[in-house]
């Protein structure tokens, strides 16, 4: 028989494992989450995949894939700029990969769902299915002479064939060990060159054989390691491989006959270039500047049309006629990113950029915050930041780069962070919006928002992925550019416009998440770098505390083994610091780091948000439910809100804030 002291034991044992899975006493007036929708504040057009060919009456159209839920596929009429045609592309987000063959069929590579689409001359599209199972995303096209496609693709680096008259597929498999990217490509003589990424290397296809030969590194290029070849373009007997970024940089020339590198045009733009023309020139844009390119003499001649912004990139560029009084004959046509068409006509000088008509496409939501007045949202690749009207959900869309974190400070400033080279900016609300890099106001209007760091040069970071606000400076946390691991976290001074830079904070792991309390910064790390190419070092996500005044790191835990991630944490009402690392949210105590609690709530490993109120925390849990912790001994959590949703934020005591694709919710939290 038992004796009384181990009754009160057991006792004592099952009192402590009930309090962290159920309450002690119900709420006797729980909250009531009411979900109420702001619409779709952020929309613009983002023209990245395209080509020029003939379009569905015949004549020469600009063909583009404008980003979307779905993406669609757009031919502009060079002439008017008015759109010839807008098909869906059911199920795709966007396209870099737009390609036409000789009969006139287009076809279109997509990227997250890594499909290929056919549009036959008089046709409606046709979806032909992902032609390598596990290719998620199709980078680039180009057909031969016989209307075959060939494609590269990610995440495995491969390169394909698709034969337009069976539709047979041939995998060339990878074309490189341990390059993941096949970022472009182009035909020429029956070989097919691929460009690769997180490492510049160039390869030869024979698209008969499938033998694969490496072409030598351009002259002067230096190590290829973390180098990216950006565009490809076989013309004319050469090949064009432009080894940079977005932005500028050397474009060499490959002599396919020779096989020799011939030149070196510097400070390029992307993403293509035309092709040669009857006088066996091309043209590309290249230090701001279209210019004339002429192969036999290696020389480059300015057309006065010159491009201003942060991005000056062309894939739409060929020749149109446009029988237009200023452009007689042939002239060179283009689009650019955000819907603008360029044209140029050789006989009289003239060109023009003006804004075409294809049609606004609503962005994904990357990022949510709550103000004093306001909503701010910040969108994914076409980018962009929204001030949302809690109440009426109107918005002020404001085009700018992808944003990955928005903070409104104490300052009543809006802080954000962007993507690429992690920059962060802040705006002031109260003047009018001009971004000379993506939307420049009336001349003479002063940069709002205005650039505070780029942390690319120093830190080889590329995202700003957190914002916290501590003792008036802005907390940074970012996540590493290429193919390297190891983020950082800055502490900017607004009043100094100083900054105190920290890498590998957390050794060889991103800073996902970032809150703060009484002077100390508090992060969440994932072992994930930038492209995610590199093999991690690290098994699981962290949780870090940076004294700012003493500039040092408290301490760093693992607060759920082997969880890549702790995407988010947050301090809440009783004085916990709260987080989640995919299905489990859990919290700690913030002097010491000591795990106080710990729930398993979900079945996936996706990352989500958690927020606080005065009242308690919320939690995202597998991007479809939203739970509430109330403080208190025995409180755990509780189903809050069953929705669909990719970010959670907060606004004041009583509003959370929900998004989902390019939707935005606001809950509003009563009893």
């Amino acid at each position: 028989m038992r004796s009384v002291r181990s009754l009160l034991a057991l006792a004592l044992i099952a009192l402590l494992v009930t309090s962290s899975t159920t309450p002690a006493q119900a709420d006797p007036q729980p909250p009531v989450g009411t979900v109420v929708s702001l619409g779709t504040p952020l929309s613009d057009v983002l023209l990245i995949g395209g080509t020029v060919a003939p379009g569905p009456n015949g004549k020469t159209a600009i063909w583009n894939v404008s980003t979307g839920s779905p993406a669609y596929l757009n031919a502009i009429d060079p002439a008017t700029g008015d759109s010839l045609l807008s098909a869906a592309l059911p199920g795709a987000d966007g396209s870099y990969a737009v390609a036409a063959t000789p009969d006139g069929t287009i076809y279109v590579g997509t990227y997250n769902n890594g499909h290929l689409y056919r549009l036959r001359p008089g046709g409606s599209v046709e979806d032909l299915g992902r032609p390598i199972a596990t290719e998620s995303f199709i980078w680039r096209i180009t057909t031969d002479d016989q209307g075959n496609v060939y494609g590269g693709t990610f995440p495995n680096g491969k390169v394909f064939r698709y034969d337009d008259k069976t539709g047979a597929i041939h995998d060339y498999g990878t074309v490189l060990a341990g390059q993941t990217y096949v970022k472009s490509i182009d035909y020429a003589g029956g070989k097919v060159y691929a460009g690769t990424m997180p490492d510049a290397h160039i390869m030869e296809i024979d698209a008969t054989s499938g033998a694969i030969t490496e072409l030598p590194s351009p002259p002067g290029l230096g190590d290829p390691s973390d180098k990216v070849v950006y565009d490809l373009n076989a013309r004319g007997g050469r090949v064009y491989a432009r080894i940079s970024t977005a932005f500028p940089g050397p474009l060499y020339v490959w002599d396919i006959a020779s096989r020799t590198w011939v030149d070196e045009i510097p400070n390029a733009h992307g993403l293509d270039i035309s092709p040669v023309g009857a006088d066996g020139s091309l043209y590309l844009i290249q230090s701001s500047e279209l210019k004339k390119y002429d192969p036999a003499t290696k020389t480059l001649t300015g057309t006065g049309l010159t491009f201003t912004g942060r991005i000056q990139n062309a894939r739409s560029i060929g020749y149109a006629d446009l029988n237009l009084p200023d452009y007689p004959g042939t002239s060179v046509v283009g689009t650019l990113w955000r819907g603008e068409e360029f044209r140029y006509n050789p006989q009289t000088g003239k060109s023009e950029i003006f804004v075409t008509k294809v049609r606004r496409e609503p962005i994904e939501i990357l990022s949510v915050a709550g103000g004093k007045n306001n909503i701010y949202a910040g969108g994914f690749l076409n980018g962009g930041v929204s001030v949302v009207n809690p109440t009426t959900g109107e918005a002020k869309y404001n085009r700018f780069s992808q944003v990955e974190a928005l903070l409104e400070g104490s300052d009543g400033k809006l802080w954000i962070g962007a993507y690429p080279e992690a920059r962060l900016y802040d705006y002031d609300l109260s003047k009018p919006w001009s971004s000379p890099e993506y939307s420049p106001g009336p001349p003479g209007t002063p940069d709002n928002p205005v650039q505070r760091l780029n942390l690319k040069p120093d830190l080889l970071q590329t995202r700003a992925r957190a914002l916290t606000e501590v003792n008036g400076k802005i907390a940074v946390g970012t996540v590493p550019d290429g193919d390297r691991l190891g983020g950082a976290l800055v502490i900017y001074d607004p009043t100094t416009n100083t900054s105190e830079k920290y890498r590998n904070v957390v050794q060889d792991e991103s800073v996902f998440g970032l809150t703060s309390h009484c002077g100390i910064v508090y992060g969440g790390t994932s072992i994930a770098g930038g492209l995610a190419t590199t093999p991690p070092t690290r098994e699981s996500g962290t949780v870090f505390a940076w004294d700012v005044a003493s500039k040092k790191k408290l301490w760093e835990i693992v607060p759920v083994a082997k969880a890549a991630t702790v995407s988010s944490v947050t301090m809440g009402p009783d004085g916990l610091l709260w987080g989640v690392a995919g299905k489990t949210v859990f919290a700690l105590a913030p002097d010491s780091g000591k795990l106080k609690k710990s729930f398993t709530l979900g079945t996936t490993n996706s990352s989500g948000d958690i927020v606080a109120t005065s009242e308690a925390v919320y939690v995202s849990i597998d991007l479809n439910k939203i739970y509430r912790i109330a403080p208190g001994k025995n409180a755990v959590p509780t189903l809050f809100v069953a929705h669909a949703h990719r970010r959670l934020g907060v606004r004041g005591d009583h509003q959370l804030l929900m998004t989902s694709g390019s939707e935005l919710f606001r809950i509003d939290i009563s009893r």
